[in-house]
């Protein structure tokens, strides 16, 4: 929790309400008034709270926890009309709040309490005024802006710690999708292994030629384990883009080196000027280009066309900072993608292959978008799929 970030929104919330340092004085001189009746809006409290069992089940300490509880309270009270109203009463009442959101005491219940303590405040502060009218008419007002102020940090507490939850949840989910999904992809080689290990060890001189076959065997299946543990390594551990000027002519034509087209895809390749250069880090984009190649050969199992297109997209103004851009586009005629999953197809560990871990196009994206890019897609169901890469031309 950033508690400088939490008094700078408390500077402004009191700015916001108007807040004055006549407000203060008012309140520390109107704590006279109330304070003996302390005793009886503490008693009032918690003879409520015990009315209501959503609120009261927070109560497991019985007698002894409220008396504590009482205690607190009174401490409360007393610093919300001694102030000073600074970075350490700040940190103090965030402290109260969280402790309401540790022990299971709704929001609801909260500003509840909150409002019937104002009202018993309002009441006796109105009805032993001893003052001018339009001096009480004052006093009540800066005590109902600090009590807002103090709702405030109180709403900053549950939000903090609803926000800090739901990252724990959503960090257990993803574990557990990643836990699935490392435990289905290594399963299939690891039993392969097994098989392999178990025939070698119990074979009856089994030949040259069949326990080449094994160990080979064995070999290309530690090689997919290994490649499962790469894709989510480099999620995971993605460096910085180093950015450099890329030919792009060379980019592709490395790309297809590394990743071949099988015979029956019809390739298609419609390079830009051949001095077109992009800024990027050579190594990643490659990891990018080649997964959407390797997605298009896929998506046309019983062959196809692949269309690689790289064009000028935008002519920067001269007098703009912004870089001119370059297209580059990836087409298959293949099966497409439906709308509903063209919609999710690049959230991690989101696929509808029965291999891989879903990281490939999640992992594109960042890539993209770390270069300072745009990755995005068009499909139509049965004609087929293009994803495009908008990257900055190397200045």
């Amino acid at each position: 929790m950033d508690l400088n970030r939490l008094f700078e929104l408390y500077e402004e919330m009191q700015r916001y309400l108007g807040w004055e340092s006549a407000d203060a004085d008012r309140v520390v001189s109107a704590k006279a008034i109330v304070e003996p009746a302390f005793a009886e809006i503490i008693d009032d409290f918690y003879a409520e709270l015990a009315r209501h069992p959503e609120a009261s089940r927070v109560i497991t300490g019985g007698l002894q926890q409220v008396t504590r509880l009482k205690k607190t309270l009174q401490a409360w009270l007393n610093d919300l009309f001694d102030g000073p109203y600074d970075f350490e009463f700040v940190e103090q009442r965030f402290q109260v709040g969280r402790r309401h959101v540790e022990i299971g005491l709704s929001a609801f219940y909260t500003q509840a309490a909150l409002g019937r303590i104002r009202m018993r405040l309002q009441d006796k502060l109105a009805a032993h005024w001893n003052g001018p009218a339009g001096e009480q008419h004052l006093a009540a007002r800066a005590l109902n802006k600090l009590l807002d102020l103090d709702m405030t940090i109180i709403e900053y507490a549950y939000q903090t710690e609803f926000a800090v939850r739901e990252q724990q949840h959503e960090r257990l989910v993803t574990l557990g999708k990643v836990s699935a999904g490392i435990a289905h992809e290594l399963r299939n080689p690891l039993n392969a292994v097994k098989t392999s290990v178990y025939f070698l060890l119990n074979a009856t001189d089994p030949t040259l030629e069949k326990t080449r076959e094994h160990l080979e065997r064995i070999d290309r299946q530690v090689g997919i384990s290994d490649s499962v543990i790469t894709a989510l390594s480099r999620f995971a551990r993605l460096p910085v883009p180093i950015l450099l000027p890329i030919n792009v002519c060379d980019l592709v034509k490395q790309t297809l080196e590394a990743n071949p087209i099988p015979e029956n895809i019809d390739l298609e390749v419609n390079p830009p000027d051949e001095a077109a250069t992009v800024a990027g880090d050579r190594e990643q984009l490659q990891i990018v280009l080649g997964n959407l190649i390797r997605n298009a050969c896929e998506a046309m199992p019983d062959g196809g066309r692949l269309t690689l297109l790289g064009e000028l997209a935008s002519t920067a103004d001269p007098a703009s900072d912004d870089p001119e851009q370059f297209a580059f586009s990836v087409t298959d005629t293949g099966c497409g993608i439906t709308s509903d999953i063209l919609q999710r197809i690049m959230e991690p560990l989101f696929s509808t292959k029965t291999r891989g871990l879903g990281l490939g196009l999640a992992l594109a994206q960042t890539i993209i978008e770390r270069h300072d890019g745009k990755l995005t897609v068009e499909s139509q169901p049965g004609k087929g799929t293009t994803f495009t890469l908008l990257l900055n031309v190397a200045r």
